[in-house]
């Protein structure tokens, strides 16, 4: 029987030996600075507004909705639109985010707004994302003290505030939008690429909405 621990000594040498070599140190770091891109498709490099329609056209290809909106202050009541139009409770928990301070809740005194991070009965849930992805109609949202992650992914349904300047065209020019703001040491512990809502086939092959996570996404596109 070989020795397992020798071999593993082999294997762990190996890599050491690679990792400290000047080239490969080298390579690593023109790597981590150059950020190369992948094939990027052309129906992503088109002019910004669109862009924006292309957003709004895949989000809604995945099964979200997409409501457009003149201004944050048309935010309230658009959310308790949205409840109502579902028959769901006018009780939403929302991000405790300095850029949604500017929102006026007070426009919809029936509407119930906290603020947190999500609670298991919390039913609906407010953030706002950093970029949208107009070739696949994906949000990119980030975790913070101010944009818990539990938002995301435990009410049943999702509302995601965007702004149509947040829209880039690829995932690759999100990554560098969120580098520019904060630099390469400064990101945050968790990225998240929405695409729809939660969905899962497994079962008999049949779409299932809701699985392991919300079964509603529905983004607030509001203009600059």
């Amino acid at each position: 029987m070989a020795d397992t621990g020798s071999a593993r000594a082999q294997i762990l040498g190996g890599i050491r030996k690679a990792l400290n070599s000047a080239e490969g140190s080298e390579e690593a770091r023109k790597r981590l600075a150059t950020h190369p891109r992948n094939l990027i498709p052309a129906r992503a490099r088109i002019p910004h507004d669109r862009q924006v329609e292309l957003f709004a056209a895949m989000a809604t290809e995945v099964s979200a909705t997409v409501e457009l909106l003149g201004g944050m202050a048309d935010v309230p009541g658009a959310v308790a639109d949205y409840l109502a139009g579902l028959n769901l409770p006018a009780e939403v928990r929302v991000a405790p985010d300095a850029a949604l301070d500017s929102i006026p809740w007070d426009r919809r005194p029936t509407l119930t707004v906290t603020k947190g991070r999500a609670r298991d009965t919390d039913g609906a849930s407010l953030n706002g994302a950093f970029a949208g992805v107009a070739e696949t109609g994906s949000l990119m949202l980030l975790s913070g003290a101010e944009r818990p992650t539990t938002l995301n992914f435990l009410p049943d349904t999702h509302i995601v505030v965007l702004r149509r300047g947040q829209i880039v065209g690829t995932m690759e020019d999100a990554w560098d939008r969120l580098r520019a703001a904060g630099g390469d040491g400064a990101l945050p512990r968790t990225v998240n690429f929405i695409t729809g809502p939660s969905r899962t086939g497994d079962i008999e092959m049949r779409i299932e909405l809701g699985a392991h996570g919300p079964r509603r996404l529905h983004i607030l596109l509001v203009e600059d």
